[in-house]
């Protein structure tokens, strides 16, 4: 679909206010930058950085930087609007701070935010009947104030129509990384993505919390040791009944234990630690995935299709095919026939 914005060069505003994670500024606009060092053909980004008074402002690091305007001054209209959060959650904006997101918002071609980025907009109104996420440590708080946006807390990236929001700190670059895709294609994307040193591999409905880096944080309390028993074993049988007797309790002790720390049963955990494993194989790796299905434990190639449509909503094939990093890889005719 051709849009109105098309004709013209491509105006990026990113407003942030003070105590913000330098990253996120720093990697939403190095992304943009160096998809206009590479493209070809279509309209170069032009990046404008507004904060409510356009001085000097002090990152939550102790960075100090100067956006290009104020709010008073950047009056020019955006194709996106980009709203970045502070450290934590952002106190109330003032008047002109929301009159200005909510100008600014209905006459873009999209909107959205980065990490806390979703509290302003949310102040403003402008997520209101919206799916959406944020740093995961504050969605609960994101969904409590404001019970009209469905929170979706464990998502990287949520796109409603022209609204877009991404969660915590480094996501930012994976928000950019999916603009620029959407506007020039998967190839410059990735370009951009083997450019800054970043693997263009994680796509917006996978959760937020990798469970390989989970298990390996510590490994002294009993379900921490249960957890790398998972990840070190994940072609044993794990069954409830199997990892109580490896870990020395009771099928209904552990299970307890599952809910109470985690929030999800042992079934789910082992399933999603599966897919963290058959995820890294397919994007660094060039196995068939028939080979990646044993190893990671699922026993069949549809089982892990299954689960791959389940949990991240797309087949096996298909995320290899958008996010690996390594090259074409080898091909398993059968297997891979039955995954597309």
């Amino acid at each position: 679909m051709r849009h109105r914005w098309a004709t013209r060069v491509v105006l990026i505003t990113i407003f942030a206010p003070a105590n913000v994670h330098l990253l996120e500024i720093a990697g939403l606009r190095d992304a943009f930058f160096e998809a206009n060092c590479k493209m070809r053909t279509g309209k170069p980004y032009r990046m404008q950085l507004v904060t409510e008074h356009g001085t000097i402002t002090e990152s939550a690091s102790g960075v100090k930087f100067m956006p290009d305007a104020c709010v008073r001054d950047a009056t020019e209209r955006s194709d996106t609007l980009i709203v970045v959060g502070p450290n934590g959650v952002p106190a109330r904006s003032s008047e002109d701070v929301t009159r200005w997101l909510r100008e600014q918002a209905g006459q873009s071609r999209r909107y959205g935010s980065a990490c806390t980025g979703a509290f302003l907009l949310a102040q403003a109104g402008l997520l209101s009947g919206r799916r959406a996420t944020t740093h995961w440590q504050y969605a609960e708080r994101l969904a409590a104030e404001y019970p009209d946006i469905r929170v979706e807390p464990d998502q990287i990236f949520v796109r409603d129509g022209p609204v877009f929001s991404s969660a915590g700190v480094s996501a930012a670059i994976d928000l950019a990384f999916s603009l620029i895709e959407e506007d020039h294609g998967s190839a410059l994307a990735l370009w951009v993505a083997r450019r800054l040193v970043v693997f263009l591999k994680r796509p917006g409905g996978q959760s937020q919390f990798s469970a390989t880096l989970t298990a390996q944080i510590a490994t002294t309390s009993p379900i921490d040791k249960v957890r790398l028993h998972i990840l070190e074993n994940p072609r044993a049988d794990l069954s409830l009944s199997a990892v109580a007797r490896a870990a020395g309790v009771s099928p209904r002790h552990l299970s307890r234990l599952f809910h109470a720390e985690l929030g999800i049963s042992l079934a789910d955990y082992v399933e999603l630690t599966r897919i963290e494993i058959a995820r890294g194989l397919l994007e660094d790796s060039a196995s068939p995935i028939k080979r990646i299905a044993h190893v990671a434990g699922f026993g069949s190639t549809a089982t892990l299709r299954r689960a791959f449509m389940r949990r991240i909503g797309v087949t096996p094939m298909h995320y290899r095919l958008r996010f690996q990093a390594t090259g074409e890889g080898t091909r398993d005719d059968e297997s891979d026939a039955a995954l597309s």
